[in-house]
């Protein structure tokens, strides 16, 4: 049997971040079985019914996110609002065979069940008024809903791949609305009908849902039509167990990408934020698709905690290819320093890449950290450089740039020896020399070894800033 998965995101919003973990399980599940087992296909349906909050730029948003983090999804992606008609033929369907009926209630009256319902403490449930009612009873004027004949007796059961059997009283659950009066589809029938069509065999997504699953389960039931697998999965929370908010990171994929996270980072976070394979924490899209199915996903609500997804981003920039990452910086730096860079900007940061990601934990760190190599002279001080750079230090860099200039080859090695040699000649500690050094070629006071970062300047690039610090001082 061929695995059939699908994410179903309603356009209202960014791609949030528990989103983009589901899309990920179900793409995992059915990539795992398109590679080792039968077959298995991933569908993206946008579920924009709801015309009124449904925007396009939404719509490109999921889309865009889900293509950054490299989740391709199996033919077109489809509209459940281009499928209305189906639904409403489904709703009718029903209605023909008696497992629904049509309710004439008028705005008033379920307004008054509800009210009631609360004055007397019981759950806000239709009463089920026009269940067997005769429609020659309709008032005037009053268009009719079509709701489903549920089960009053009895259980609905789910066998959830992730829980295991869960369980609802079938008088716990009312005659939902399968038709609206204006003949739009609701929520639980649109799924259902395109679930079915599109041949869904596992529903996969968050336990939030498991009450609209047995509603569902219950359509699917009085359609005779064969259900779908569950399974839910549990919401992630805060590092502190509170529910995931946008100050614990809850906000769209696209903000991730802003602030500098590559996707094989978050992909590789959201995996293991409830599903696990031994001890292993670092995860390649290749082991995660061999290694992925839904009995290692656990029960207990995972944590978020950014300072992971953090470090594990430093580690991917790491394993990041230095051409894939000077592609990175250039378009990033471009953006930030509104195109003044030199002109062999790629080939300085080709040169100083290894040593640059070595210290970041973030794209934005590291375009940061990489500024220097590329600015246009002369370049800027930030405030503890500029402080460092005092008259004492100014004048040991004048001592210093009169003996690189004549130093033979441009060496990081020969390079260092000389200002060695400087500093015991003067009497003075190595870092009063090469911090004031690094100050005024980089602008800040931390970067890789001063001397590497001298060796991919180059002669004349670094007399030059030399020169440009020396002459603030005169």
């Amino acid at each position: 049997m061929t695995i059939v998965t699908r994410f179903a995101p309603s356009p209202t919003g960014y791609l949030h971040i528990g989103s983009a973990r589901t899309a990920l399980y179900n793409w995992l599940f059915a990539k795992h079985h398109a590679q080792y087992g039968s077959g298995g296909r991933f569908l993206l349906r946008i579920e924009d019914t709801d015309r009124q909050r449904s925007t396009q730029q939404a719509v490109d948003a999921i889309i865009d996110g889900l293509r950054w983090l490299g989740l391709d999804w199996d033919g077109e992606a489809t509209s459940q609002f281009s499928r209305v008609a189906r639904h409403a033929e489904v709703a009718h369907q029903l209605l023909t065979s008696g497992n629904a009926y049509k309710c004439y209630c008028t705005p008033e009256e379920l307004q008054e069940m509800r009210d009631a319902a609360r004055r007397d403490g019981r759950p806000v449930r239709y009463d089920g008024r026009w269940r067997d009612r005769d429609p020659a009873d309709a008032p005037d004027g009053v268009a009719s809903v079509i709701r489903l004949k549920a089960p009053t007796d009895g259980e609905t059961v789910i066998d959830d791949i992730v829980f295991g059997s869960i369980t609802v009283g079938n008088d716990q659950l009312d005659d939902m609305v399968l038709l609206r009066a204006d003949g739009t589809p609701t929520y639980m029938l649109a799924v259902v009908v395109d679930d079915h069509d599109s041949g869904i065999t596992h529903i996969i997504r968050g336990s939030d849902h498991q009450r609209n699953s047995f509603r569902q389960l219950q359509i699917y039931r009085a359609l005779e039509w064969r259900a779908p697998l569950f399974a839910h999965l549990p919401l992630i929370h805060a590092a502190d167990g509170a529910k995931l908010s946008k100050r614990h990171g809850a906000v769209g994929v696209e903000t991730y990408r802003e602030d500098g996270y590559l996707p094989e980072a978050v992909c590789n976070y959201l995996l293991r934020l409830g599903w696990s394979h031994g001890d292993d924490e670092i995860i390649n899209r290749d082991q995660a698709i061999e290694w992925f199915d839904l009995d290692a996903v656990g029960r207990s609500a995972a944590r978020f905690d950014r300072d992971k997804l953090t470090s594990l981003n430093a580690h991917y920039i790491r394993q990041t290819d230095d051409e894939v990452l000077v592609d990175i910086v250039l378009r990033r730096l471009n953006s930030d320093l509104k195109g003044r860079l030199v002109v062999d900007a790629a080939a300085r940061l080709r040169k100083g890449m290894a040593g640059l990601k070595e210290r970041a934990q973030t794209l934005v760190e590291l375009a940061g950290g990489a500024a220097f190599y590329v600015r246009t002279r002369p370049i800027t001080l930030d405030g503890a450089a500029a402080k460092l750079l005092d008259a004492a230090a100014r004048d040991r860099l004048g001592v210093l740039r009169r003996r690189l200039a004549a130093v033979d080859g441009w060496t990081a090695a020969g390079l260092e020896a000389t200002t060695r040699a400087i500093a015991e000649e003067t009497g003075v500690k190595l870092g009063q020399l090469a911090q004031p050094l690094r100050a005024a070629l980089t602008g800040g006071t931390a970067s890789p070894g001063i001397f590497e970062v001298m060796e991919i300047l180059g002669r004349e690039e670094c007399l030059g800033r030399f020169d440009d610090v020396l002459a603030v001082s005169k």
